[in-house]
C-alpha cells in the first residue's frame, strides 16, 4: 500500500505541475461525478430534504496562470482515492490486563474478535502483564496485541511514554478504553498524541473511592464518548457527577446465543461423571473477590437441604479463606472450587440453576450466559442483575448480604417442578436473544464507531478517516451527543 500511495503522490505532482489544464479537467469531472453520485444516492434513500445540490462551477484559469488551488485539490483527492480506500479503520482497545479474566475482559475479547471479523483493524493494548492465553486467542483471530509492561500501575512513566510513542507511530482512528486505569491513560495521552476519537466504557455501578472519582472528574471533558454496560451503571456515574450525561450512552454487553445454548447430551455426560444422579446442581461463576460475596453464598448453602451441591468457577485471592469457611460450615462434600475454568460452557449446561451473590454488578456476563443456556437464576437484587433477571419469570431476586434470604430463594427454586424451571429457563433465553445478543452488540459498536468517525471526517479537511471504511458511509450522529 505504501508503494501505491507513493506512486499516487508522484502522479499527482506530475499531473498538476506539468499539465495544469489536464489536472483541472480531471478535478472538475471527478467532482461532477461525485456530486451526481451523491444526489442519486440521496434520492434513492429518500434523504434529500431540499433541491438537488449541483457541483460548484470552477473558474477556468487565465492564460499563463498557475492554478495553485487546483493543483493542491487534485493532489489531495488523488491521494485519498489511492490510499484511504486501501486501509481499514484502526481501533485500539485498551485494558489494564488480560492476565486475569473477568466479565470486562471477556467482553473485550469478544468485541475485539468480532470487530475484526466486521472488517476493522483491531489492536488490544494491555497496561500490564503478558496477556497469556488471551493474547494468543486474539492473535489467532487476527487481532494485534501489545503490552506496555507497566509495573507500578499508572505511576510507571515508561508505560506512558510507550503508549504515546505507539499512538504517534500507529495513528489509530479510535481509542476505546475499558476500566478506570485504562480510561485515564487513554484520556490524558490524547493531549500528547492526538487521535480522532476516544471512547471509554464503564463496566460497574460502583463509583469507587475518592481517588477514582477525582480522576474521572478531572478528565471527563477529554473523551468524545462514554458508554455504560447498563442503565444502572450510567445512572450511578451521572449521580456521582463523574460523566457528562450529554456524552453518555448505554451499550449493553452481549452473548453469542448460537454458541451458548442448552445441550442435553453434554448435560447428561457431565452429571454422570460427577455422580450427581438426581442432585440439584447450583453454579456460581466469577472471580473469588469481595464484590462477589462468596461468604454469604456459602452460609446460604449450609442452610439449603442436601443433596444440593454448588460448583464455584473462578480464581482469585480469597480462595484459601473460602476453602476454610467451607470446611468450617461442613460443606466439604457439597462445594467444589474449580478455579479458572476455560471451558465453562459445559458447566452451564450441566447445572440446574445459577446463583449470584454479588454486592454490586455492572451487567454480569454470568447471568447472560446462564440465561442463554436456559438456566433460571437466583441473584441479589443489585444494579445490573435486575436488568437481566425478571422476578418470578426468569428467576428470583433477593437482598444482598442476606444469607437467610438467599437460602430461602435457592430452596424454593429447588422445590419448583422441573417443568416450571424449564419454562423459566426458556423465558430467560428468549430475553437474552431479544435484548443481549452478541450480533446486536457488534452492530451497536459498529454504528457508534462509524458515527464518530463520520463526524470527525466532516470536521477535518485533512484526514478523512471515515472514508477508509465503506461501512461508515451513511451513519448519522453519535447517540447521546446531539
Amino acid at each position: 500500500m505504501i508503494g501505491r500511495c507513493f506512486g499516487a503522490a508522484l502522479a499527482a505532482l506530475f499531473l498538476t505541475f506539468s499539465f495544469p489544464r489536464h489536472a483541472w479537467s480531471w478535478l472538475r469531472s471527478r467532482r461532477q461525478r461525485r456530486a451526481a453520485a451523491g444526489n442519486a444516492e440521496s434520492q434513492e434513500r429518500g434523504l434529500a430534504s431540499g433541491p438537488v445540490v449541483r457541483p460548484e462551477p470552477l473558474r477556468e484559469p487565465v492564460e499563463g496562470e498557475f492554478a495553485f488551488a487546483s493543483a493542491i485539490a487534485a493532489y489531495e483527492e488523488l491521494i485519498d482515492a489511492a490510499c484511504l480506500e486501501a486501509s481499514a479503520v484502526h481501533v485500539a482497545m485498551v485494558i489494564p490486563t488480560l492476565d486475569r479474566i473477568a466479565g470486562a475482559e471477556r467482553q473485550l475479547l469478544l468485541l475485539a474478535a468480532g470487530m475484526r471479523r466486521q472488517g476493522w483493524r483491531v489492536t488490544v493494548v494491555a497496561l500490564a502483564g503478558t496477556g497469556g492465553a488471551a493474547a494468543a486467542e486474539l492473535r489467532a483471530a487476527g487481532v494485534d496485541f501489545l503490552s506496555l509492561g507497566m509495573r507500578k500501575g499508572l505511576a510507571d512513566p515508561r508505560g506512558w511514554t510507550r503508549f504515546i510513542a505507539w499512538l504517534r507511530r500507529n495513528k489509530p482512528d479510535v481509542v476505546h478504553a475499558h476500566l478506570p486505569h485504562a480510561a485515564w491513560l487513554a484520556r490524558w495521552s490524547r493531549l500528547f498524541a492526538p487521535v480522532p476519537v476516544v471512547i471509554d466504557t464503564l463496566h460497574s455501578s460502583s463509583t469507587g473511592g475518592p481517588g477514582r472519582r477525582v480522576g474521572y472528574r478531572l478528565s471527563r471533558a477529554l473523551p468524545d464518548q462514554v458508554t455504560a454496560v447498563s442503565q444502572s451503571v450510567a445512572d450511578a456515574h451521572i449521580s456521582a457527577r463523574l460523566v457528562r450525561s450529554s456524552a453518555l450512552t448505554v451499550l449493553p454487553n452481549g452473548v453469542d446465543v448460537e454458541e451458548w445454548q442448552p445441550d442435553a447430551q453434554v448435560r447428561a455426560e457431565v452429571r454422570r461423571e460427577m455422580g450427581l444422579e438426581d442432585a440439584f446442581l447450583w453454579l456460581a461463576v466469577g472471580r473469588l473477590d469481595m464484590v462477589k460475596d462468596y461468604p454469604t453464598l456459602l452460609k446460604a448453602m449450609a442452610a439449603v437441604p442436601p443433596p444440593a451441591r454448588v460448583v464455584i468457577a473462578g480464581a482469585g485471592p480469597l480462595l484459601n479463606n473460602l476453602a476454610r469457611l467451607s470446611s468450617h460450615l461442613g460443606l466439604y462434600e457439597r462445594v467444589r472450587f474449580l478455579g479458572f475454568e476455560a471451558n465453562i460452557k459445559h458447566w452451564y449446561r450441566a447445572a440446574d440453576g445459577l446463583v449470584l451473590s454479588s454486592r454490586w454488578e455492572g451487567l454480569p456476563m454470568a447471568l447472560l450466559e446462564a440465561a442463554a443456556c436456559g438456566l433460571p437464576a437466583v441473584a441479589t437484587d443489585v444494579p445490573g442483575s435486575r436488568e437481566i433477571v425478571l422476578e418470578g419469570e426468569t428467576g428470583t431476586l433477593v437482598p444482598p448480604l442476606d444469607a437467610s434470604a438467599l437460602a430461602w430463594a435457592m430452596t424454593a427454586m429447588m422445590r419448583t417442578s422441573p417443568e416450571e424451571r424449564r419454562r423459566m429457563g426458556a423465558r430467560a433465553r428468549q430475553r437474552v436473544v431479544e435484548h443481549f445478543s452478541l450480533a446486536a452488540c457488534f452492530e451497536r459498536w459498529d454504528e457508534l464507531y462509524c458515527a464518530w468517525l463520520s463526524r470527525k471526517s466532516r470536521e477535518s479537511a485533512v484526514r478523512r478517516v471515515a472514508a477508509a471504511n465503506s461501512r461508515c458511509a451513511s451513519v448519522g450522529a453519535p447517540p447521546g451527543v446531539f
